[in-house]
């Protein structure tokens, strides 16, 4: 009787597939080099993050972290969120790089008053503006300023208008839900994340170190 056991395949044909495997694979990365050989520009790019699901603040205090891994300065302003202590303020306020900024009294629902949001996402813009003017600052994120706009807290040609007027080399990442189309069109990148599951759905509340 066979050692090897049911569904095994004889040593030929595994060799077969790795040949196949490989060949398929050398193809790939002719294509994969081309396309990196092509892509030599460099500038700052605009990437903004927007959608339902989970994870749009998330991935860009990841891109904070690389930033400050190549030594490279950070701005940060967040908008909307001021009123909760979050683990990124906590912990980006300790470095010295980074330019951390909160400019928010709660989520708009909880503040129920217009005229103090409009005057709180306005004292955010100055100091995204002036950020985005300082060439000095490699990677400024505006999070959650997708949420000012829809709301019409701040004027969006405004902000438009100092998003391309940025140094040539400044990253910058936008967050929030929402945002809008004149935005999307700008961006150099867009991602957009959809809600599969969420705990909270169960009933499982915002959890330090995941959601705040």
């Amino acid at each position: 009787m066979s050692q090897s056991g049911e569904g095994s395949q004889p040593p030929d044909s595994t060799d077969e597939a790795a040949t196949r495997h490989r060949v398929r694979m050398q193809r790939r990365k002719v294509a994969v080099d081309a396309r990196i050989a092509a892509a030599s520009g460099k500038r700052g790019v605009l990437v903004v993050l927007t959608g339902n699901g989970k994870g749009k603040s998330s991935s860009a205090f990841g891109m904070v972290a690389r930033a400050l891994g190549h030594d490279l300065r950070v701005g940060v302003v967040q908008f909307i969120k001021g009123r909760y202590a979050t683990g990124e303020e906590a912990f980006f306020r300790r470095v010295p790089q980074v330019s951390f900024h909160v400019a928010g009294e709660g989520f708009t629902w909880e503040t129920q008053d217009r005229t103090r949001d409009v005057r709180a996402a306005e004292a955010g813009w100055e100091s995204a503006a002036a950020l985005l003017r300082d060439p000095a600052i490699a990677l400024v994120v505006l999070d959650e300023l997708n949420i000012v706009l829809r709301y019409r807290y701040l004027a969006l040609d405004v902000v438009l208008a100092a998003l391309r007027g940025r140094p040539t080399t400044q990253h910058v990442v936008v967050t929030g839900r929402g945002a809008p189309a004149a935005l999307l069109e700008l961006a150099d990148t867009v991602t957009d994340m959809h809600a599969v599951k969420h705990a909270f759905d169960a009933g499982i509340g915002a959890q330090p170190g995941v959601e705040l």
